[in-house]
């Protein structure tokens, strides 16, 4: 090379991307507004494949449009043969042939890519966002397919309830004796759906509860399970994995005041993705997605909208200072 020659720069370190295959918030706090939010915040490029478009705002959503599964599935394609994936989060499919369509995607995808699925059924704000029939497609076709699922506590009652049976121990109480007891307890006439409600049930009873959700829903085949604790007394995640010792792990955090929680399971498991596709393993992803959510929470935006503010992952007021 001659001394007057420059050499070419050096090949800049490849930028991890996380995809997220969900639906679009026309209101920007949830879906797939919040998911791209949450990957920028851990430094991750976001790419998306939108499965619905959802008229919503804070008070709720008036209007639902599935996406054709060819398309959903020409997204990730698309997505997936330029740009890449390191980490995939799958968010509200609302119907069966999306579904389907979905898990032909995630197949296509190189084998060992992770996949965070948070089972999206209902909205902040009571609107129901899976079909009752895309359900069992949901847990057969989704959840085996998962390296960590992300529930919280309403949403792992309907999964253990619709789960096949599985053997149990003499006197154990079954997946749907436990919803069926767990509904009658925490949701009296007239709670909103997915909030939680005075009862006579104690701490421990709601423990001993979200543990066996935890391993029935371990046993649909998932990798990892993390039960988040928004819903429940104690603020606790609960982390259990089949590659472990088959012990629980508690994940704690603060609970912050309410009125702005609208996204905030959706920036749980797509942070929770977004530090699989950095290379952390599922106990460290869920360990920062409970930090991140939770702060996100406590910075949520309670001015903006009549009903359930929006989370605020990305600490938007700091963002506006010169």
């Amino acid at each position: 090379m001659s001394a007057g020659r420059s050499q070419a720069p050096s090949r800049q370190a490849r930028t991890p991307t996380a995809l997220t295959i969900a639906g679009s918030d026309s209101g920007g706090g949830a879906g797939i507004q919040a998911d791209l939010k949450a990957f920028a915040r851990c430094g991750v490029h976001g790419t998306s494949a939108i499965t619905a478009i959802t008229a919503q705002n804070t008070v709720g959503v008036s209007a639902i449009h599935p996406v054709p599964p060819e398309i959903v599935l020409a997204q990730v394609r698309a997505v997936a043969e330029d740009i890449g994936v390191d980490a995939v989060k799958v968010g509200m499919l609302g119907t069966t042939l999306v579904t389907e369509a979905v898990a032909r995607a995630l197949d296509e995808l190189p084998a060992g890519t992770p996949v965070v699925v948070d089972p999206v059924m209902i909205a902040e704000s009571g609107a129901r966002l899976l079909e009752p029939e895309a359900e069992r497609a949901l847990i057969a076709e989704i959840l085996p397919r998962a390296s960590v699922l992300t529930p919280n506590l309403p949403e792992a009652r309907v999964l253990a309830a619709l789960a096949p049976p599985w053997p149990r121990q003499p006197g154990e109480r079954s997946s749907e004796q436990s919803s069926e007891q767990s509904s009658e307890q925490s949701a009296p006439s007239g709670a909103r759906p997915g909030r939680p409600s005075s009862s006579s049930s104690t701490s421990a009873d709601e423990q001993d509860e979200a543990e066996r959700l935890v391993r029935s829903l371990l046993a649909l085949g998932p990798a990892s399970v993390v039960l988040t604790g928004g819903h429940r007394r104690r603020a606790t995640d609960l982390f259990l994995t089949g590659a472990g010792d088959g012990q629980i792990v508690s994940i704690s955090g603060e609970r912050h005041p309410p009125g702005a929680a609208h996204g905030s399971g959706c920036t749980h498991s797509s942070v929770l993705a977004a530090q699989l596709a950095l290379g952390r393993t599922p106990i460290e992803a869920a360990r920062i997605a409970r930090a991140f959510a939770g702060a996100a929470v406590a910075r949520g935006l309670r001015e903006l909208g009549a009903g359930a503010g929006p989370v605020d992952v990305l600490g938007l007021a700091g963002m506006r200072s010169p």
